[in-house]
């Protein structure tokens, strides 16, 4: 088995943040500009494309947050809306199947918690190997407590 990483560690989609950030930036840019060189627009409507092109960007700003932060006391899961600390005595299994969309943590409380800060949409490799190395983590940790 590989080595484990160095904590703090950080995972997190950058591929798809650097898309979803880009793509947001170019939206807004886009549109302020055409508010700009389309002639006869009141400043309202002007506002109007401006302030839609804002809204688009944080949504795709929303979408690149998810991240899974490993320290020495457990994991912080960052997705969309929501952020939970987890402790690494909580945490029974990490997950991640075959068509799966990301990572899943299995608790000891029987629930499961979706972790959209590894998920192998653009790059599949880093995504198993990101949830190798947490599970590792998972592992040594839980049987060090």
């Amino acid at each position: 088995m590989s080595e484990l990483p160095a904590l703090p560690v950080t995972f997190r989609p950058t591929r798809t943040r650097a898309v979803l950030l880009t793509a947001g930036a170019a939206i807004f840019v886009v549109l302020t500009v055409i508010s700009l060189l389309i002639p006869g627009l009141s400043t309202g409507e002007r506002l109007s494309f401006i302030v839609t092109g804002a809204l688009l960007f944080g949504v795709l700003a929303l979408l690149s947050r998810p991240k899974v932060v490993a320290d020495e006391s457990g994991v912080t899961v960052v997705n969309i809306a929501t952020s939970r600390r987890l402790a690494w005595a909580e945490i029974v299994r990490v997950n991640l199947r075959p068509g799966d969309a990301w990572v899943f943590l299995d608790l000891s409380d029987g629930t499961s918690l979706p972790a959209l800060g590894i998920q192998p949409g653009i790059a599949k490799q880093r995504a198993i190997d990101d949830a190798r190395a947490l599970r590792a983590l998972a592992d040594a940790r839980t049987s060090q407590g």
